[in-house]
């Protein structure tokens, strides 16, 4: 087929029409077994309601120099289960990115596989409550100078920006839903601004539970362990209890102790403290340590990425190549990076 063309307006023959289309700004999820990624601005930041009824509060936030602002709808506030639906988009997008697709900001994604991933039922009931967890995405807004993608945003806007049911069945059940995450969210995804979460992140059953999991995820992949007061814990997790029923919920944490990856401790001093259990790193007797040079070559290379969590995949591919010698740990470590970074 020949392409169109039209005349230039310069007497010198037709020129083609412009390419108007050369991104389409749109992505099926279509990645099976897709690796659980969550945004760290939000793990890091109370975002997400706790309440497990309609929550129509203003939630206002301030913790060294970072705001946050969230306005519900007449529906209430998006909740921490309301999340999953993010997690798995991103989980699709950096799937997808890291085998060098091309993505986009609007994704079309089967409601049942979604479902599946976030270990949900898959009854009439469950398609029902997806749905109503679209309705507060939709509607809650954020206010927050919280940067991602090496932007600040100063504005409101939702976690997603519109969602429509494409497919039903017979019975009105969603079969296949199109979403368009906000572009704040979908930047944190481009600039690789993610961590990746534990699949049994999804078989925490309380919301509180799933907050403190983001929380220790987010510091821990920073540091071996992780020390904070109940007073700054409970500030950080967004929780509404008052601070002796908050102590009380985390004792209880601590006491059934099935938080993934890691172990709580109560230390004197109204102190929680966070430390990764031995499976989370698997390191090895012999492997060797990275320079501050080359840490800061990593975050010049994946610029928003936390770079202990990046060593420690990189650690856990080295160990699983069989742990082979190496001249230089700094330039496989970067190596490696270079060659994740383009796909």
């Amino acid at each position: 087929m020949s392409a169109i063309s039209v005349p230039d307006g310069t007497g010198q023959g037709p020129t083609l029409l412009p390419d108007r289309h050369r991104q389409v700004d749109f992505f099926i999820c279509d990645i099976f077994d897709a690796i659980p990624k969550d945004d760290m601005a939000t793990m890091e930041h109370p975002v997400f309601s706790l309440s497990t009824r309609p929550d129509r509060r203003i939630l206002s936030y301030e913790h060294r120099g970072t705001k946050v602002e969230v306005t519900p709808s007449v529906k209430g506030l998006a909740t921490i289960h309301d999340k999953d639906i993010l997690i798995f988009c991103i989980s699709q997008l950096m799937a997808a990115v890291n085998a060098g697709r091309a993505v986009g900001r609007t994704l079309t994604l089967r409601a049942h596989d979604l479902l599946v991933a976030t270990n949900r039922e898959t009854s009439g009931d469950a398609y029902r409550r997806l749905k109503e967890s679209f309705e507060r995405l939709a509607g809650t807004r954020i206010t927050t100078n919280i940067v991602t993608g090496e932007q600040e945003a100063t504005t409101g806007f939702g976690l997603i920006e519109t969602w429509q049911i494409v497919k039903k069945t017979r019975g009105g059940r969603m079969v296949s839903v199109t979403v368009t995450l906000s572009d704040w969210l979908f930047r944190a995804v481009m600039s690789k601004s993610v961590l990746t979460l534990s699949r049994d992140y999804f078989r925490l059953r309380k919301p509180l539970e799933r907050r403190v999991y983001e929380l220790a995820r987010k510091h821990c992949g920073r540091q071996p362990e992780w020390r904070v007061s109940v007073e700054v814990l409970l500030k950080k997790s967004g929780s509404a209890s008052p601070r002796r029923v908050f102590r009380k919920m985390i004792r209880d944490m601590i006491e059934s102790g099935h938080l993934p990856d890691y172990e709580m401790v109560e230390e004197p001093g109204d102190i929680i403290r966070f430390s990764r259990r031995a499976q989370v790193v698997e390191a090895g007797p012999e492997a060797p340590p990275l320079s501050p040079e080359a840490l800061d070559e990593a975050r010049r290379l994946m610029p928003g990425a936390d770079v202990y969590a990046l060593e420690a995949e990189w650690r856990d591919f080295w160990a699983g190549s069989g742990r082979p010698r190496l001249r230089s740990v700094d330039r496989a470590f970067l190596g490696f990076l270079r060659k994740k970074a383009t796909g």
